[in-house]
C-alpha cells in the first residue's frame, strides 16, 4: 500500500512544489513507483514535469470537481521522463474550494479519489496549495504523514504555528493516523548567522524532525524550465544531492 504524504505550507515560495518533484524523482531513482498529485491550481508540479497544463484536455481537477465526467482515474494519469507518474493539475482548481462547499463528507473527496491508487505506487505525493483551503484540508485527511518546506528566514515562521493547528484539528476530525513526519529547511544559506540560527530554532520551536538541509542553488530555477527535476538536469549539483538525502530520510521515517 502507498504511503501518502502532503507536502503543505500555506506560505507561497517556500519550496514546497521543488521538493515534492525533486523527492519524487530522487525516490523513482531508488526503485520506488511514485505518484505526484498536483493540488494546485497554478499546476507548477504539472509544469515541472514537463507538461503544459493548458495542453491537457482533463486532469486531476475533473476526477476532483466533475467525478462523473471521468470514466477512469487511471486514463488521467502521466508518466513522466523522471520516472514519476502525475496526476496533473489545472486552473479549474482555483474553484474547488467553492465547488465543495456543500458536497456532503467533502474532506474526503481526495481520499476517496485515490483510493484506488493505492496499490499501484509505494509512494503518493501530495502538492498543496499555498492555503488552508479545503483542498488542503482533504490532502491531510488523505496523508499518512505531512512534510513541511520551510525557508530558513524569520518571516517564514509567520503562519506555521496555524498551519500545525490545522493538522491538530484534522488530526482529531477527520484523520487520526496524520503524523508530522518533519520539517525541511529549504533555500538554505549555511554562510548567513541568520540562516544557521533559524535552523537551530526550529526543532525546539516547533517540536518535530528537522530533516536534512536543502541549499540555495540556481539550479533549482533552471529545472522546471526543462520539465525536468534537478537530478535530470544538475545531478550532481549541491541540491540534487540534498534532495536524494531527503528521500533517503523520509523512507526511515515514513512505513
Amino acid at each position: 500500500m502507498a504511503r501518502i504524504v502532503a507536502v503543505a505550507n500555506q506560505k507561497g515560495g517556500v519550496a514546497k512544489t521543488t521538493t515534492v518533484v525533486n523527492v519524487a524523482a530522487a525516490l523513482a531513482e531508488r526503485g520506488q513507483r511514485v505518484l505526484v498529485v498536483d493540488l494546485d491550481a497554478q499546476a507548477c508540479a504539472t509544469f515541472s514535469l514537463g507538461l503544459d497544463p493548458e495542453d491537457l484536455e482533463t486532469t486531476g481537477a475533473d476526477a476532483l470537481l466533475r467525478p462523473h465526467a471521468v470514466s477512469s482515474l487511471d486514463a488521467l494519469v502521466v508518466r513522466t521522463d523522471d520516472g514519476v507518474d502525475l496526476l496533473p493539475a489545472a486552473i479549474d482548481l482555483a474553484g474547488a474550494d467553492r465547488a465543495l462547499a456543500a458536497v456532503p463528507g467533502r474532506e474526503y473527496v481526495v481520499r476517496d479519489l485515490l483510493a484506488p491508487l493505492l496499490e499501484s505506487y509505494d509512494w503518493i505525493l501530495l502538492d498543496c496549495s499555498p492555503s488552508l483551503g479545503i483542498i488542503t484540508i482533504n490532502a491531510l485527511t488523505a496523508a499518512d504523514a505531512v512534510v513541511i518546506p520551510l525557508q530558513c528566514e524569520t518571516l517564514s515562521h509567520r503562519g506555521v504555528g496555524q498551519l500545525m493547528e490545522t493538522i491538530s484539528d484534522v488530526q482529531r476530525l477527520t484523520n487520526p493516523r496524520l503524523t508530522v513526519a518533519g520539517v525541511v529547511p529549504t533555500l538554505f544559506d549555511g554562510r548567513t548567522t541568520h540562516a544557521k540560527a533559524v535552523l537551530e530554532d526550529l526543532g525546539p520551536r516547533y517540536n518535530v524532525r528537522v530533516f536534512t538541509q536543502i541549499r540555495r542553488s540556481i539550479r533549482f530555477a533552471e529545472a522546471p524550465a526543462a520539465g525536468r527535476s534537478i537530478l535530470a538536469t544538475a545531478g550532481t549539483s549541491n541540491g540534487a544531492q540534498d534532495y536524494r538525502t531527503l528521500a533517503d530520510e523520509l523512507m526511515g521515517a515514513i512505513r
